[in-house]
């Protein structure tokens, strides 16, 4: 895959192009700030971006609205966001446009290699990948899913909405269950149905049932 790397900080941004290549990848290019992520983005349309939320020159979101401006311009273009805390908003603001090929990972998780490179491939796959803190602040006390539809929904079809929300596949969900991949397909067209969410030739609905799980009433 062409990978590009964009984060102000020297050493964090010098470690994922050295732990990227280590796994066969090659990274064509990187970015210190938001306007260079914006270019890059443009100039080199990479098969997967690394992107990190809060870069210069004001070190608020700039490294997120670069991304969301290159998928506005390049639909679907893949971009893994990395941030050091958990915001819902930009979770939301990623898949809102309903195409996949996002991600949304605590910086935290570089350090673990293969959790950072497969959720980078499921990026640039086509998929999603939310970082777990991300869902359990979802469910966690004082923020329940409250999202549209999601009442309806069994314990069991919970769990495996929110393991899809991680990026996972019916296989891989099916395994962390204990659970054969036809029964996993059996829940995942069951939440479909009860969220609303039908066949769609121009909307993936893995990632529609993951929005909905994000949005609140």
């Amino acid at each position: 895959m062409r990978v590009l790397v964009a984060e102000d900080l020297y050493l964090l941004r010098d470690g994922m192009v050295r732990l990227i290549e280590a796994y066969g990848h090659e990274v064509v290019a990187t970015a210190a700030t938001g306007p260079e992520t914006l270019d890059a983005l443009r100039t080199w349309r990479p098969d997967v971006s690394v992107v990190d939320v809060r870069m210069p020159p004001d070190h608020t979101d700039e490294g997120l609205r670069a991304a969301l401006a290159a998928r506005a311009e390049l639909p679907g273009l893949p971009v893994l966001i990395l941030s050091q805390h958990v915001e819902r908003l930009y979770a939301r603001e990623l898949l809102a446009d309903g195409s996949g090929g996002v991600g949304y990972l605590l910086k935290e998780s570089v350090f673990d290699a293969d959790q950072f490179i497969g959720a980078m491939e499921r990026v640039a796959g086509g998929g999603t990948a939310l970082d777990p803190s991300v869902i359990a602040k979802l469910l966690s006390a004082g923020s329940p899913a409250r999202a549209r539809g999601l009442e309806r929904l069994s314990e069991r079809e919970r769990e495996v909405l929110a393991l899809m929300a991680e990026g996972l596949s019916n296989q891989a969900i099916g395994r962390r269950l204990f659970l054969s991949e036809g029964a996993i397909g059996k829940y995942t067209t069951s939440l479909f149905g009860k969220l609303g969410i039908t066949e769609d030739q121009d909307s993936n609905r893995r990632v529609r049932a993951v929005l909905a799980y994000l949005e609140q009433r």
